[in-house]
């Protein structure tokens, strides 16, 4: 067996079952789950009418480039979204899902067969998949702690320049999972700027970018076109799980170098993850399509207008950046314990920030902290909410 998979910590959610296994929450109060990032309303319309009007597409072989239509779909958002102009050709590759991406172009770019043991710079707290990816590549992951005094974005001053040297790949997750903070284009400049010193990829994570409040954020493609450079080692990963609630059907692309993504396009024939043609049609559909997305953002918007004065009276939140995450301080400093109790004295879950961390650098940058995804419906976040107030009132006061 593949000796880094010793090294491999369960997932979040499979700590969160274990923390949670034994408690019994009141059965009078309807369970509501904000743990999870699963997007809860209804997939659109016509991604739903594309899926049945493309059924004919299982009969067949899909290329693991995908359709040309699809590739100018994609690009054709992303010009519509960042001003840039990418060639449908060499510079846009469908995938299935940012996760499946991430972990596979970090297989294919670290190269661990000679000199020191590369390293892959992570966000701390972190989506999973970039760790078990560095791992797997036989890189050593290094840390960034995101935290409160420095806006909650990695603080690239902080790594040294021995540690840089070893650098094969740097990911940005902007929005943030789970902070919701966006990486302004002065960090984007001081990025390319290491890249461009030091010779390593980035990998920039956008799946929330499209979760905003009125200004879309900042992604790596805009970042290229306001400081007028090229895309040299930088790929960019985005999916239609959250923009278009259809996280079941696994559709993103990447985008980005074309030395970069001719190389991964020789990889993924291999490693066999071609998307369905039935899917790709739906996914084409979806990406011609901005009205169910301003919708869907209508619909978070709404969430966070109601939860948010509800939750500030006793926890210390803020709106994020972008995303459907709140990253709230909980009182007491405890989040583990926090989310238990939350659990059983009053069926809400919610996920521990410490989960969603590591220790580096003399810390765990999520302790205190829980992540509360709003997405379920308004009128269950609005009871949960309640409840966390209900139940943050009774905690407070009870003997430590």
């Amino acid at each position: 067996m593949h000796p880094q998979l010793a090294h491999l910590q369960p997932y979040p959610f499979q700590r969160l079952g274990k923390l949670l296994a034994d408690a019994r929450p009141p059965a009078e109060l309807p369970h509501i789950s904000l743990a999870m990032g699963e997007p809860k309303h209804p997939a659109p319309q016509l991604v739903k009418d594309a899926l049945c009007a493309n059924l004919d597409g299982l009969s067949g072989y899909p290329a693991t480039q995908g359709t040309a239509a699809l590739r100018q779909a994609c690009a054709a958002w992303a010009e519509r979204r960042y001003g840039v102009k990418l060639d449908a050709e060499r510079e846009v590759l469908p995938v299935n899902g940012s996760r499946e991406a991430l972990f596979a172009l970090t297989q294919c770019l670290i190269d661990a067969s000679a000199g020191d043991k590369p390293v892959v710079i992570s966000p701390n707290p972190f989506y999973q998949i970039y760790e078990g990816a560095a791992l797997l590549a036989g890189a050593e992951p290094c840390y960034l702690n995101c935290e409160a005094g420095n806006g909650f974005l990695p603080d690239w001053d902080s790594v040294p320049d021995a540690a840089w040297r070893r650098v094969q790949l740097a990911i940005v997750c902007s929005p943030g999972n789970p902070t919701g903070a966006v990486m302004p284009l002065a960090d984007w400049e001081k990025l390319f700027a290491l890249s461009d010193r030091y010779g390593f990829v980035i990998a920039s994570d956008e799946c929330y970018s499209e979760i905003h409040f009125g200004a879309p954020p900042l992604g790596g493609l805009e970042a290229v076109r306001l400081l007028g450079r090229g895309l040299d080692r930088l790929v960019m990963l985005t999916s239609l799980s959250k923009r278009s609630n259809v996280p079941g059907m696994r559709s993103g692309f990447v985008a980005g170098d074309a030395a970069i993504l001719e190389k991964f396009l020789l990889y993924r024939t291999y490693h066999g993850c071609a998307m369905s043609l039935t899917v790709q049609a739906a996914s084409q559909a979806a990406w011609n399509d901005e009205a169910h997305v301003e919708s869907n953002r209508a619909a978070y918007a709404a969430k966070f207008d109601a939860v948010l004065p509800l939750l500030r009276t006793v926890l210390t939140v803020d709106r994020p950046d972008a995303s459907f995450y709140l990253w709230a301080k909980v009182p007491g400093g405890d989040d583990v314990a926090f989310a238990r109790a939350l659990f059983a004295s009053r069926n809400v879950t919610v996920l521990p920030g410490s989960y969603l961390a590591r220790d580096a650098h003399g810390a765990n940058p999520g302790r205190g902290y829980i992540r509360i995804a709003l997405v379920a419906q308004l009128a269950e976040c609005v009871a949960a909410a309640r409840r966390i107030v209900e139940f943050c009132q009774h905690y407070a006061a009870a003997p430590a």
